[in-house]
Order: structure tokens, then sequence, then C-alpha cells
């Protein structure tokens, strides 16, 4: 067995096991220790290192941390998660709106107020401003871009058009019309100059087709397999497309992935790629839901709701899964127009494992 290393409390027995009666307090070299003198081994030290256990919960735990309340009988752990928090509200309640931008600086355009509206707004974080309406009012458009370079195309107004403007931060402008007609046209893109417009209606009928945007006019490619995608986020080259089932797209053609957990229509999204994006409210008619979900590239998860559940609602189409906003959108009855805004953001949150 080798040399023996005194300052042990227990014995060493003759046949070369541990006597595991007593507690060790002293090493043995693991070179002198064959595998089979553990065998017998029926009584272990307490763990030194673990799970806390405390009596109260910390008063200012870090991300992170993790421990266990022995009064409640709880295990508990300290992380970020999503939350909606009330924003400034629209100026003009309405919903089947489109959106632009970030959180902090978003675009708010068209919707169904009384009429079909060309109401354009700015979102500086707190509040949000009118500027320079839409040439002509439509509802259920595809959206894109930021605040200062942002494009709308197709909708209705009341019938399903081709029409595209384009947001240069002052004024909108007519350019070339999209190649089909439709209203509930799913849209991705950075800014005015790249855009993808996807999916949608027309009676009768749905619509799978893809149109790709140049900066100055609107080209087919590939079409959907199966979704007639009413809303998405992303870029040009890279684009989620959303409604029930869901497509991602590489720049060059769709492919099948997995569905959302809550099917719907007319919710607000936003995304920077098809890897990671953020799909809220929407809903078949007459509801509206404040369901909120999470895509990481592979599949969608259901997070923290809405306060209110809408439909028809906008989305800062620039947002990530960290910071979004959500605007206007109806409910019942009738329905109601909103002007509310909310705003989405991640903070440190304790969970409770059981």
């Amino acid at each position: 067995m080798g040399a023996r290393t005194r300052g042990l409390a227990n014995n060493v027995l003759s046949s070369g096991k541990l006597d595991a009666t007593d507690a060790i307090s002293g090493t043995i070299a693991a070179g002198n220790i064959a595998n089979a003198s553990l065998d017998n081994a029926t009584t272990y030290g307490s763990v030194a290192v673990g799970v806390s256990q405390v009596a109260s919960d910390p008063p200012s735990p870090a991300e992170g941390d993790i421990w266990y309340n022995t009064t409640t009988g709880t295990l508990r752990f300290r992380a970020q998660a999503g939350a909606w928090a009330s924003g400034g509200s629209l100026n003009t309640a309405r919903f089947r709106l489109m959106g632009a931008g970030t959180q902090p600086a978003a675009l708010a355009t068209g919707g169904f107020s009384t009429v079909y509206s060309g109401a354009t707004e700015l979102y500086d974080g707190t509040s949000w401003t009118e500027v320079n309406d839409l040439n002509a009012g439509t509802i259920e458009a595809g959206s894109n871009g930021t605040q200062t370079s942002a494009l709308i195309y197709g909708g209705r107004s009341p019938t399903p058009t081709t029409k595209t403007e384009s947001w240069n931060g002052t004024s909108w402008t007519e350019v070339n019309n999209l190649n089909q007609d439709r209203n509930g046209v799913g849209g991705a893109g950075a800014d005015n100059t790249s855009a993808l417009g996807f999916g949608g209606y027309q009676i009768p009928g749905s619509r799978y087709v893809t149109e790709s945007w140049n900066g100055t006019s609107w080209t087919e490619v590939n079409d959907l397999n199966s979704v007639p995608a009413d809303v998405g986020f992303g870029t040009q080259t890279s684009a989620i497309a959303s409604g029930g089932s869901t497509e991602s797209w590489n720049g060059t053609s769709w492919t099948e992935v997995s569905d959302l957990n809550t099917p719907r229509f007319q919710s607000g999204t936003s995304g920077l790629s098809n890897s990671s994006g953020l799909l809220f409210g929407g809903t078949p008619e007459p509801a509206g839901t404040a369901a909120t979900e999470e895509w990481n590239g592979t599949s969608w998860t259901e997070v923290n709701d809405l306060n209110v559940g809408e439909y028809g609602i906008g989305g800062a189409a620039q947002g990530t899964t960290s910071a979004s906003l959500a605007f206007g959108g109806g409910s019942p009855p009738a329905p109601s127009k909103s002007a509310a805004t909310e705003e989405w953001s991640y903070s440190d949150t304790t969970f409770t494992v059981g």
C-alpha cells in the first residue's frame, strides 16, 4: 500500500481498506489508495460548498445567486426576465397599424381609427409626436426599417393594394409598387433601401409570394412553403415569417421550422434576424390575446404577457428580445381602438423552483 500519512482520525485496516466508522480528517495520496479500498465506505462528511440555506431571502441577491429558504421551504434563484411596462400613449388611437424602429426611437403609422388613417407618430422613449402623414391611409401593410428610414407596402384602404411608400425621417414618398396586391403582408428589412415583403391575403385566398426590394423596385423571389405569413421580422437575407406555422428565410429560400405555441394573426413583432425575435398580441377576432413568445432560432418560448391583450397591434421592427415596443391595437367590443404603448425590457427577477 506504500507509506501511510499520519494525521488520520480513522484506522487503515490490514486489508488495505479504510475503516469508514471514523471521520476522515487527513489525506492519503491518490496513488496509495486502490478503488476497492472505498467499497465499504458508508458514512461521509457534509458538503462544505452547496446551495446556501437561509431563514429569509437575501435583501439584494445578484444575478446567478441560488438559495434555499428554510422558512418557506422553497428553492429560489435570481436571473433576468423580460416584462412589459406602460409607456407614453399614441396621439391617435387605432388598430391594424404598422411600425418601425426601436424601443427608444420608434415609428407608428397608418391603421384604422374612425377612418383609414395616414397618421404618423414618432416615439422618443417617453412620448409620441405627430409628424407628416402617409400619402394614403392604409391598414395591414408590411413595414420595416428605422425611425428615420422606413418602408411600408401593400395593405388595404379598403381593398388590397400594391402601394409602397418610403420614409426619409421627414416625409413619405410614393415609390414603385409591389408586383402583387395584398394585405396582411409580413415585412423584414433594415431600412428603406433593403426589404422583404412576404405572404398576405387577397380575396379570395392567401398569398405565398415573396418580393425583395432593392431601394428602387420589387422583384419576386422564392415563395413561402405553406404559411400565408401575417407577420415577420429580420432582414432581407435573414428573416422569420409567422402567424401560426413559422418559416425561416436564408436569403434564398424558406424552410419550415417550429410553430408558435399560440397560433394567431395581426400580431406585433420585433427582431433583427432569423435567429432571435419577439412576437406579441394578435388573435382571431373578436378577442385579443396578451400572449408573448420569444424566438431563439430553433423554437418559440412563452414569456411574460402584455398587460392588455390586443390584436392589430404595432411593433418596433428593429427591437430586440431584450428591448421592444408594442403600441395601438384593438379589443372587443366593436372593437375599441387603443392608444396604449407597452415597453418590453429585461430586469433581474427572483424565481421560485419549488
